[in-house]
């Protein structure tokens, strides 16, 4: 998963992307609207809407999300019940 929504650092993220790409990782690359990368960079390209830097994490937090609940539930486990998941609350 590479994460490449913020204007500043985009070109490095890039460059990194194409450097694990080309040592045979499966790339899924999330970019603003209006990023341009050539396909040769990844295996599958998933657009935001173009928001402020600010912003993006929300939006980006929604993708996120979605890939992990649905990729959680095509490999069959329970998205309810996470292993290993310390407890955060204890109860008396």
């Amino acid at each position: 998963m590479a994460l490449a929504t913020q204007d500043r650092v985009f070109t490095k993220m890039v460059s990194n992307v194409r450097e694990v790409r080309a040592r045979g990782a499966f790339v899924v690359m999330i970019t603003n609207g209006e990023a341009k990368v050539e396909a040769s960079a990844y295996d599958y390209h998933i657009t935001l809407p173009k928001t402020s830097d600010y912003f993006t994490p929300f939006t980006a937090a929604v993708v996120l999300q979605l890939l992990a609940y649905y990729s959680c539930l095509h490999r069959g486990f329970n998205v309810d019940q996470p292993r290993n998941l310390a407890k955060s609350v204890t109860v008396e």
